[in-house]
C-alpha cells in the first residue's frame, strides 16, 4: 500500500526544483491540480472503468503527454484556458487557470516522471486523498502565500464534527467551504459511524455537501480534494460565489464553516480617474435582521437563514461578533431568540495560520417562531485562558479536545454539569441562563471567569505583534460603533 506521506514528500521534493524559478507552494499545489485531474480523467476512460469523458479530446492527457518542448508549453497554456469555459466541475476546476511553469523541460518531468507514473484511480481513497490534504496543510503553513486562512486546523474541525454528529439523509452546506475540511470531515464521520448500504453511499457522495467561495483557487483546491477523496466525482459540489450576496433559496439540515478572516466586506470599485479602489460593502438582505459592513456578522446571519427549521451549525467567529455594539448586539438578541445557541467554545490563540487571531465556535440549533426566547441556557468552555498552542512546537491535537468533547456531551447535550464552581473557579465548563446574559453591557457573550495567569507573568504575555493586532481590533471596533452612532444621528436630522 501507498504510504501517504511518502507520496505527499515524492511530490513535494519536486517543488524545490521549481521554487528556482520562482513558483510558490501555492502555484505548485495549482498546477499539480490541473494535471492530477487530466490524469485521472484519463483513467477512467480505460480498464476497467471505460467511462466517457467530458474532456474534448484535443486537450485531454494524452493529447497533453505527446508534446515536447514549446510544443508542450502551447498546449499546456491552451489546455487550461479553453477548459476554464467547460461547465461543471471541469470549469470550476480550470477556472481562471494559467501556467505558472516556465521551463518546457520541467514540466515535462512532472508530467512524465510525478503525474503519469502513478495510477491515481487504483489507489486507495485515502491514499490519495490524505496525500493532496498533505500537499494543502504543507502550503497553508507557507506564511508569505497567505493560505493559511483558507485552512482550518483539522483536529479542530473533527472536534466540532464529532460533537455534531451528522446523519445519513442530511444536507450538509459549507458557505465558505475553503479547501473542503468540514465537509470531508463530516463525510468520514458518516462512513466511520454508520453502516450504509449502496443507495445511501451514492447519496452520500453525490447528494449530501455543497460549498461556496469566493476565491476561484480556493474552489478549486476544494473541488480537487473532494473529487480526490471519492466525494461527487460525477457532479459540481462547489460553487464559485459569493455566498452573502443573496438569499439562495436553499436551506440545510446542518452548517458547518469557518467564514474567512478580514472583517470588513469590501468590493472593487472604478473610481472616477479610472483607478481600481477597494470600498466597504453594506449587506442589505431582506432575510438579516441588521445591515453591516462586518463579514463575520453577516455570515452568522446568513448561516441562520439558509438553515431548516431544527436544523443545526457551527461556525468559527472572531471575539469582536461577541462583543461589539449596535449591529452585533442586534444580531446577538435575535439570535438567542429564534435560536437555541446552546454552546460556545472559546479557542486558544496559535491554532491558526493567521497569527493572534482569538475566534470562538458558536453552536446554535434554528427553531419555530415563538413568542418566548428559544435560548434558555449557553454554556461555555474556556479553551483559551492559559492555554498554550504553537503551529510548530506545540500544535493543536484532537486529543487536546477531548474534555470538550466529553463537557459537550454530544450523547445527550441537555444532560450536563458544569465543571467550573466556586470551590474550582479554575473549571471551563461554565452555565449562563439567558436572563444573566441581557443583563451584560451590549448582552455581550464575551465572558471569562478564569484567572489569567498570562496578565501577572510577562515571560506569559503574547508576543508584540499579536498584542498590536489585538489592539489594532479593538480600534475597529470602537470605530465601527462609531459610524453607527453617526449613521442614527444623520438618519434623525430634521430636513432643511
Amino acid at each position: 500500500m501507498t504510504d501517504p506521506k511518502q507520496l505527499v514528500q515524492k511530490l513535494w521534493n519536486y517543488c524545490d526544483i521549481l521554487r528556482d524559478d520562482g513558483l510558490s507552494y501555492g502555484d505548485y499545489v495549482e498546477q499539480l491540480t490541473y494535471l492530477l485531474f487530466l490524469k485521472m480523467d484519463d483513467e477512467r476512460t480505460k480498464d476497467p472503468y471505460n467511462k466517457k469523458s467530458d474532456i474534448p479530446k484535443k486537450y485531454n492527457w494524452q493529447a497533453l503527454f505527446k508534446k515536447e518542448g514549446s510544443e508542450l508549453e502551447v498546449q499546456y497554456v491552451e489546455t487550461l484556458q479553453e477548459l476554464g469555459n467547460e461547465e461543471g466541475i471541469i470549469g470550476v476546476i480550470f477556472k481562471k487557470a494559467q501556467n505558472k511553469i516556465q521551463d518546457p523541460a520541467k514540466l515535462k518531468k512532472l508530467i512524465v516522471e510525478l503525474i503519469d507514473k502513478e495510477s491515481w484511480l487504483s489507489l486507495e481513497t485515502d491514499v490519495k486523498g490524505d496525500a493532496y490534504e498533505g500537499l494543502l496543510e504543507k502550503n497553508a503553513a507557507d506564511v508569505k502565500g497567505g493560505a493559511g486562512q483558507y485552512f482550518t486546523p483539522r483536529a479542530l474541525i473533527n472536534a466540532i464534527v464529532e460533537v455534531m454528529r451528522p446523519e445519513p439523509g442530511m444536507k450538509i452546506h459549507d458557505p465558505a467551504c475553503g479547501t473542503g475540511g468540514f465537509l470531508l470531515s463530516a463525510y468520514n464521520y458518516l462512513i466511520k459511524n454508520y453502516k450504509l448500504d449502496r443507495d445511501q453511499i451514492e447519496e452520500l457522495k453525490h447528494k449530501t455537501f455543497t460549498g461556496n467561495d469566493i476565491v476561484a483557487m480556493v474552489a478549486r483546491l476544494c473541488v480537487m480534494n473532494l473529487y480526490l477523496h471519492g466525494i461527487n466525482g460525477e457532479q459540481n459540489p462547489i460553487y464559485l460565489v459569493d455566498s452573502l450576496k443573496k438569499n439562495p433559496g436553499a436551506i440545510y439540515n446542518m452548517v458547518l464553516t469557518n467564514p474567512p478572516f478580514g472583517k470588513q466586506s469590501t468590493e472593487t470599485i472604478i473610481t472616477e480617474d479610472g483607478q481600481t479602489a477597494k470600498q466597504e460593502l453594506v449587506i442589505v438582505r431582506d432575510d438579516f435582521w441588521s445591515k453591516t459592513s462586518n463579514k463575520q456578522l453577516n455570515f452568522l446571519q446568513h448561516v441562520r437563514s439558509i438553515l431548516k427549521i431544527n436544523g443545526r451549525a457551527a461556525i468559527v467567529l472572531p471575539d469582536n461578533v461577541l462583543f461589539e455594539g449596535g449591529a452585533g448586539e442586534t444580531i446577538r438578541i435575535k439570535l438567542m431568540e429564534t435560536c437555541d445557541l446552546h454552546t460556545i467554545l472559546r479557542l486558544p490563540t496559535g491554532i491558526f495560520y493567521a497569527q493572534g487571531v482569538r475566534a470562538n465556535v458558536l453552536f446554535f440549533d434554528k427553531k419555530a417562531a415563538s413568542k418566548e426566547a428559544q435560548t434558555s441556557k449557553i454554556w461555555i468552555y474556556d479553551f483559551r485562558t492559559n492555554v498554550n498552542f504553537t503551529l510548530k512546537e506545540n500544535p493543536l491535537k484532537f486529543e487536546d479536545l477531548a474534555d470538550f468533547i466529553k463537557c459537550y456531551n454530544p450523547e445527550n447535550r441537555f444532560n450536563r454539569k458544569e465543571t467550573w464552581s466556586e470551590k474550582n473557579p479554575d473549571g471551563r465548563w461554565r452555565c449562563y441562563s439567558h436572563e444573566e446574559i441581557l443583563k451584560r453591557d451590549r448582552k455581550s457573550l464575551d465572558v471569562t471567569w478564569i484567572k489569567d495567569n498570562s496578565l501577572t507573568d510577562v515571560n506569559k504575555l503574547p508576543r508584540p505583534g499579536i498584542l498590536a493586532k489585538e489592539i489594532a481590533d479593538d480600534l475597529e471596533a470602537a470605530l465601527e460603533q462609531i459610524r453607527e452612532v453617526e449613521d442614527d444621528l444623520s438618519d434623525n436630522l430634521p430636513e432643511t
